[in-house]
């Protein structure tokens, strides 16, 4: 069935209820109202209030209550409106829900996910365009998962609900509903922790995730050269396996992410890859990124945002090192 990113993810969501009674829905307005962008519509009315659960507007109060559901039995799956307004759940999420393995030394599990919108490219407003996943990503007991499409977010949605451990789900607003593709009705799942190789290439490897996928995969029709493009999934854990594979044959290697440049994943990346790869590259890892700014205003966003003039600069540069 052809989907958009909103309604793969409400299909992973209906199933998962459908399959598991234990999965409950929490959030602002994402009963009633289903969600602020829809993803949840029609979910109160199949499965009730008592599985959607409308919440007041207190961040730190939704962990708080999906991290004592998820200890005596459920699987939540908390919804925060965006990204931004999830810096009040950092206690609840570092201090609890991804310690709580380790405190107890395996007797407990906090089998949640935490759902946001995050990233630029909709002209929002200020709070609702953040691009923070290192935030959460330089968490030990935190999976930070970013699906590229709508059979990705199914996928990888589904297996964040049954995985053991809390999840940072990231869906990137602007992929809500920028394309439609083929989705399977039934189970699918995508592992998470392992990356996805979009497209084979000899000359040069571009890593990316989420919203800029599609950006890279436009970026680089028309280039000169052979570019392997490698989607993340998931920035923790990384699979930086397939990234300095990669790398080792390609020799060289960019990474694009729409968050800041100083100590965002890209860091990370380039780092795995100069421990792991650094004989067989040819030019030095290439950074594709916003700049070190609060995202702007809408006025103001075109200029701030990764985009496929910068994608392509940063790539011609790597080849031409």
């Amino acid at each position: 069935m052809m989907m958009n990113m909103v309604q793969a993810i409400n299909a992973a969501l209906s199933g998962e209820m459908e399959r598991d009674p234990s999965v409950v829905l929490l959030g602002e307005d994402v009963g009633v109202d289903g969600g602020v962008f829809r993803v949840t519509d029609g979910l109160i009315d199949r499965f009730g209030e008592d599985r959607v659960i409308d919440t007041p507007l207190a961040e730190a109060g939704i962990a708080g209550v999906a991290i004592g559901m998820a200890l005596n039995g459920l699987r939540p799956v908390a919804e925060i409106q965006f990204m931004g307004f999830s810096y009040l759940v950092l206690n609840q999420m570092i201090n609890h829900a991804a310690r709580m393995r380790n405190r107890t030394r395996g007797k407990l599990t906090v089998p949640m996910v935490l759902r946001m919108p995050y990233g630029a490219g909709i002209k929002a407003l200020e709070h609702h365009s953040e691009s923070t996943e290192a935030l959460y990503a330089q968490i030990p007991g935190l999976k930070v998962v970013v699906p590229s499409t709508p059979l990705e977010a199914k996928g990888l949605l589904i297996s964040s609900i049954r995985d053991p451990d809390p999840v940072v789900f990231l869906e990137p607003t602007r992929s809500y509903r920028m394309l439609k593709e083929e989705v399977p009705e039934g189970e699918h799942l995508v592992p998470l922790g392992k990356a996805r190789t979009v497209q084979e290439g000899d000359d040069v490897t571009i890593v990316g995730w989420g919203a800029m996928i599609p950006l890279i995969q436009r970026a680089v029709a028309d280039l000169k050269g052979s570019a392997e493009i490698i989607d993340l999934r998931t920035i923790s854990p990384m699979d930086s396996h397939a990234v300095v594979e990669s790398v080792k044959r390609t020799g060289r290697a960019v990474v694009v992410h729409e968050a800041p440049r100083s100590f965002g994943p890209g860091a990370e990346i380039a780092a795995r890859i100069y421990e792991g790869a650094i004989l067989k590259l040819e030019a030095p890892v290439e950074r594709v990124t916003a700049p070190d700014i609060t995202v702007p205003l809408p006025k103001g966003e075109d200029r701030y945002y990764v985009n496929e003039k910068k994608i392509k600069e940063g790539v011609e540069r790597a080849l031409r090192f």
